[in-house]
């Protein structure tokens, strides 16, 4: 069977109970419906996890997630790890990568050793979520799927299983819905065969520096490639047939996938993160994930986010 198996909550529910040893580890908001559920079975940190635990589902959003794959790869193996993800977007809860801001910057590791042996939908936990955090997680998971099947390293088959993705992906409202939760799962898992493009480097990159900015709310992972997917994906096309091509090819709805692009760009957004773009412009270029975007993206391609050519 291959990793990670997809659960339903009767199985966590059963795993639960036949383990001799179960413990959940997650974010503080969601600890009442899980101690509700299962019971006083809570570790505040990873550290707290005793060494005769055999199971541990960990509930939240993608760094949580991959926190927690870290850990059990490097400090407890043997450990079975459940993930259950409060948010779609990451699809951390299907990847083998983890991915962990360390001193302003993206830590990346990439090992089969790190997939969850389990993950689940609880659509419960995401039944409050705010218009933005949702939107901003359609954001993320279109980015992953969109970078994924047009990267120079996929191959035709994993294009065709992306492309599946995209199609489902366009019936689907930027909007709180939980059916985002598999395809977000798929496709980051898809992605993390083939690798990603500049919507990530920009993300990556302008990620740490906008830290510490002062904004409505922050500039997280989500936010970022929600808002870049448009201006980059319109760079891409000026520069290759590519986009258009694979989107006949793969029988893709081309219109519909810009269209959902349009609809997560922020004009303000943007004009509020474009100088801190301009200053990192050759950090951007040098981050692995701009290296194999879709396109050759060059120094003088700044003029194309400055001058706001893709509008």
């Amino acid at each position: 069977m291959s990793r990670p198996a997809v659960w339903t909550g009767a199985e966590l529910d059963r795993a639960v109970a036949l383990a001799p040893h179960a413990v959940f580890w997650c974010l503080p908001r969601f600890a009442p419906t899980v101690r509700t559920r299962f019971g006083e079975r809570l570790v505040d940190t990873l550290e707290d996890v005793p060494a005769d635990a055999t199971l541990l589902v960990v509930v939240g959003g993608g760094e949580r997630i991959d926190r927690a794959k870290l850990w059990r790869r490097d400090a407890r193996p043997a450990l079975t790890l459940v993930a259950v993800p409060t948010l779609w977007g990451s699809g951390a809860e299907a990847s083998k990568v983890v991915a962990l801001n360390v001193d302003g910057k993206k830590a990346i590791a990439v090992d089969e050793a790190l997939l969850p042996d389990a993950r689940l939908i609880w659509p419960e936990l995401a039944s409050e979520l705010p218009d933005w955090r949702a939107r901003e997680a359609c954001g993320d998971a279109w980015s992953h799927a969109l970078e994924g099947f047009l990267s120079p390293l996929a191959t035709h088959a994993l294009r065709d299983e992306l492309s599946s993705i995209l199609r489902t992906m366009t019936t689907l409202p930027i909007a709180n819905d939980p059916e985002w939760f598999e395809p977000s799962a798929r496709a980051c898992a898809a992605q993390a065969r083939a690798g990603v493009g500049l919507v990530h480097g920009i993300a990556h990159v302008l990620e740490g520096r906008l830290a510490a900015h002062a904004s409505e709310r922050p500039f997280g992972h989500a936010r970022l490639t929600s808002l870049f997917l448009r201006p980059v994906m319109a760079l891409n096309r000026e520069l290759s047939p590519k986009f258009d091509e694979l989107m006949e090819e793969h029988d893709v709805d081309g219109a519909r996938v810009l269209a959902a692009c349009d609809e997560l760009f922020d004009a303000a957004a943007y004009d509020e993160v474009l100088p801190v773009l301009e200053a990192a412009w050759m950090d951007v270029l040098r981050d692995p994930c701009s290296r194999t975007n879709s396109a050759l993206v060059r120094p003088a391609h700044l003029s194309f986010f400055t001058e706001r050519r893709f509008a």
